[in-house]
């Protein structure tokens, strides 16, 4: 009986994948960045493995001198993250992105260089479908940015800036453009800025040879008047967009043209229980890889909103479930589904939840992990 037997037969007896010698490799536990929303020393970015069984988060090694990482962006192929790098976030001078190399499965993060944001509270990061281009969003100074990626992962200077212009309803947040979020459309040929202060999504063609951004054909396209837009994100499977928005505290709906990237707005919903009268906000959404379950977060209600997803992109309420902690900022969702991963950041604790495949409801896994003021979440698999 050869040893390459016997080690499969031990693994298999333990419920372990074990890969054979010509497809080496066994099944790994889910490499897990998480943000420390924090100046000096405290700001960090930490990688954790995720026991998927479990739901127990376990830290494995810890980057330190990331002065408030806001957000974070993995390359498609994982062997590069970039950051928000902010000595004093929201302040008066540009801030930075920080690119790093990720060194394999270790969690550790080896610093390649920064660019200026050529803005204040840099506020979201995206990579496109190839790795080469990065895009940025400020929200304070109401600008996006563009950066093409070098072979090495390090970042250029930036190729393309524009600054956003209006404002809109609310005379206490709206009075000038807060571009809030820049995302990469599923084609590769768009790319979308939710402005919180001027209730647009601002519209852009995307050139991927050189990173060039020029204004599509339908610019912009309106979100509900007073609404604040602030994340957005499109369907794995069908071409449908979604966008959260903060100050109305609901999720709009959208149908996506691929071809020429139009979007027309069709559906509108509260994150929130119609009897709840205090301050609340929200902050973001995320879709499971089946396309069957969208969870947005309310921060002041502290909780995460889960709807079911219709063949025709509409949504249905399923529930509203408890944070567990304060101020939900961030979401993420493991690749097979099951998990669902919530940033409550001045709560400082990330909490697991286990997604139910057949009605899309939320259950704790595990005990909240304590991490200090959590902004983002990246699942690497």
């Amino acid at each position: 009986m050869g040893t390459n037997y016997l080690l499969q037969l031990t693994f298999l007896i333990a419920g372990v994948t074990l890969m054979t010698p010509q497809g080496v490799g066994f099944a790994e536990e889910p490499l897990i960045f998480i943000s420390s929303f924090a100046s000096g020393a405290q700001g960090v970015i930490q990688a954790f493995t995720l026991d998927q069984k479990s739901g127990n988060l376990q830290v494995l090694h810890r980057t330190s001198g990331v002065e408030n990482p806001f957000f974070m962006a993995v390359s498609p192929d994982h062997r590069f993250l970039y950051s928000i790098y902010a000595p004093t976030f929201g302040g008066t001078e540009n801030e930075q992105v920080a690119a790093f190399r990720i060194e394999g499965r270790s969690g550790k993060l080896t610093p390649l260089n920064r660019q200026s944001t050529k803005g204040t509270a840099s506020c979201y990061l995206d990579v496109d479908a190839t790795g080469k281009i990065v895009f940025l969003a400020n929200y304070a100074t109401g600008s996006v940015v563009s950066y093409a990626v070098q072979a090495d992962g390090s970042l250029s200077e930036p190729v393309s800036f524009v600054k956003h212009q209006g404002s809109s309803v609310d005379a206490a947040r709206q009075k000038e453009p807060h571009a809030h979020c820049f995302v990469i459309s599923p084609n590769n040929r768009f790319a979308y800025s939710a402005d919180l202060g001027i209730d647009q999504i601002v519209c852009y063609a995307v050139d991927p040879a050189t990173a060039k951004l020029s204004p599509n054909q339908q610019s912009f396209v309106r979100t509900p008047a007073g609404g604040g837009p602030r994340h957005l994100t499109f369907h794995p499977k069908e071409n449908f967009m979604y966008v959260i928005n903060e100050l109305k505290n609901s999720v709009t709906l959208f149908d996506f043209v691929p071809e020429s990237g139009l979007l027309t707005q069709r559906q509108t919903i509260s994150t929130l229980p119609a009897d709840f009268a205090n301050t609340s906000h929200t902050a973001d959404l995320k879709i499971t890889p089946n396309g069957k379950y969208l969870y947005g977060t309310n921060r002041g209600h502290d909780s995460i909103a889960a709807y079911r997803i219709s063949d025709d992109g509409t949504l249905s309420l399923i529930e509203i479930k408890a944070s567990l902690g304060k101020g939900p900022q961030n979401l993420a969702i493991t690749k097979d589904g099951t998990l669902l991963l919530c940033a409550n950041m001045p709560g400082n604790n990330v909490a697991v939840f286990r997604i139910n495949a057949d009605t899309g409801k939320l259950t704790l896994a595990g005990a909240p992990m304590e991490v200090e003021s959590p902004s983002c979440i990246r699942i690497l698999e």
